[in-house]
């Protein structure tokens, strides 16, 4: 019984530092938060233009190159985390086609960047 809750302990561990770290940033967010919001800071503000206006009216459409490009990003580094997993087991053609993946997404996120797709003004 002792080796069963022996292997369960870093699980223990690791929720309790969890919880006590989710606990810290919330307190220390209650205690540092600025209190004095404007009008402006509460209007509702979504996709990149006022909720309540007409919607007929031309928009911006940044906001949705901006969300698109980060959909495309986020899902192509969601390939890292099952290849840091296997990486003991990949062997070095693994290693490398990963640093090519790795390198066409560098290079493409610094075109994206160049053109200025990430500027909201």
């Amino acid at each position: 019984m002792d080796q069963l809750l022996s292997n369960y302990l870093p699980i223990a561990i690791f929720f309790g530092m969890s919880i006590a770290l989710g606990l810290i940033l919330m307190l220390s967010a209650v205690i540092v938060a600025v209190r004095h919001p404007d009008p402006e800071k509460l209007s509702a503000y979504e996709c990149g233009f006022n909720a309540f206006d007409d919607a007929r009216m031309t928009f911006d459409v940044r906001f949705y190159l901006v969300a698109i490009l980060f959909i495309i990003f986020d899902l192509e580094i969601a390939f890292l985390f099952p290849w840091a997993v296997a990486f003991g087991t990949i062997g070095l053609v693994g290693f490398w086609s990963m640093m090519v993946f790795l390198a066409v997404l560098t290079i493409g996120f610094a075109y994206e960047w160049k053109k200025g797709a990430l500027e909201w003004a």
